[in-house]
């Protein structure tokens, strides 16, 4: 046995005799530590000991992430935000780059890029919205008046003109170029969880844990329509999409329910029951009469609106947090609370690929504009970058 000594300049080897052996330590196997127990020990951690098929992952946040948004015109960029009290901009493939959004002094909660991309919002559990230029990376205004927090954050489809939902009942409307508040609407009687300008521009919908539907018209603050009581939600709305036509808001419900209602009338025309637990997500399909819901008890279901029927159920590990349309193909991506990324055919109902690296719940999904890439935060204190170009 021989055994190199590296004592500054001289380098000589020293040979280990029989005589220089002074015991010997038997070693029972049984006694080594098994690679095993850590494992067994930690439970969770083994359930995400697995490849990471992200191509890239940006840590710059020292919290949980709660929100994502992707650009509508530069592939690259992605906004993010969540429980470090800071908002991100920072662009795919490009590690060095990275604008800190500062200043909220709560958690934020809810991001969204204007149509044209040139100014994105945050939305925070602070009540306060930062509007930030995209090409200066400055902070363009700060919109106040809400008193609690912003639970969604969204623009006017052609114009710069900010809606927010607040946990205080209220919907607040703002013009972001002349950092001017324009109107607030009252009507509500709990925290307004979601809500939307229809694609036309015309009306504003949204929904509240008062388990109500309120429709209104955003020139005269005019509330035109509430719809609650016997035939809708029988509790609290925690989601809605608005159809192209701007004719039809279809919403999810903590009761499980689905229903559609007509814009112009206000009435019901439509319910879908197959969720035995909280719808958390629905979107429509950009090609399809379809639309996709995701819920608690562990399903995504692609619905034949034409038809009012489920065209197939798609059983998951756990509870489905966040879904979206991949661009106008028939592919649905759903974000779970088990850390994994599924991606479904919604025609045959089929999970084609399972997208692997997060070690905690997902919360928001986004698609880059040209449809290649798939972003995914989660409680992990990651965002996540996926290819999928073959699902375009």
């Amino acid at each position: 046995m021989s055994t190199t000594a590296n004592d500054g300049e001289d380098h000589e080897e020293v040979y280990l005799e029989e005589d220089d052996i002074i015991d010997e330590i038997n070693v029972d196997e049984e006694d080594l530590p098994d690679a095993d127990d850590d494992a067994d020990s930690d439970a969770d951690a083994e359930a995400f000991d697995e490849a990471d098929d992200s191509m890239h992952i940006f840590t710059g946040h020292t919290g949980e992430l709660y929100t994502v948004a992707c650009s509508p015109t530069d592939a690259q960029m992605v906004a993010t935000g969540g429980g470090d009290d800071k908002g991100f901009l920072w662009k795919i493939g490009q590690g060095d780059w990275a604008l800190e959004l500062q200043g909220h002094k709560d958690s934020v909660s809810c991001l969204a890029f204007s149509y044209d991309g040139q100014l994105v919002a945050s939305g925070g559990f602070d009540g306060v919205i930062q509007v930030w230029d995209v090409s200066l990376g400055t902070l363009k205004c700060t919109l106040d008046g809400p008193g609690a927090g912003i639970e969604w954050v969204r623009w006017h489809p052609r114009g710069h003109i900010v809606l927010a939902g607040s946990e205080d009942s209220t919907v607040w409307m703002w013009n972001a170029d002349r950092s001017a508040y324009l109107m607030s609407f009252s009507g509500h009687s709990s925290s307004v969880t979601c809500g939307d300008f229809t694609p036309d521009g015309k009306t504003i919908c949204t929904g509240s844990d008062d388990a109500s539907l309120r429709i209104w018209n955003p020139k005269t603050g005019e509330n035109i329509h509430v719809v609650k009581g016997h035939f809708y939600h029988a509790d609290g709305l925690t989601c809605l999409t608005i159809s192209a036509d701007s004719s039809l808001v279809l919403t999810g419900s903590k009761d499980g329910s689905v229903h559609i209602v007509n814009i112009a009338t206000g009435k019901v025309v439509s319910s879908l029951a197959s969720h035995t637990e909280s719808v958390e997500c629905i979107a429509l399909s950009p090609s399809t009469p379809w639309a996709a819901t995701g819920g608690m008890d562990q399903k995504l279901i692609i619905w034949d609106l034409q038809h009012s029927l489920a065209r197939c159920t798609c059983e998951h590990e756990d509870g489905v947090a966040c879904l979206t349309w991949l661009g106008g193909s028939r592919y649905v991506a759903t974000g779970c609370v088990d850390g994994r990324v599924r991606i479904w055919d919604s025609l045959s109902g089929e999970c084609v690929k399972t997208l692997r690296g997060h070690t905690g719940p997902i919360q928001s999904l986004a698609v880059s504009p040209d449809g290649t890439r798939l972003v995914s935060v989660a409680l992990d204190e990651t965002a996540r970058v996926f290819e999928i170009d073959e699902f375009r």
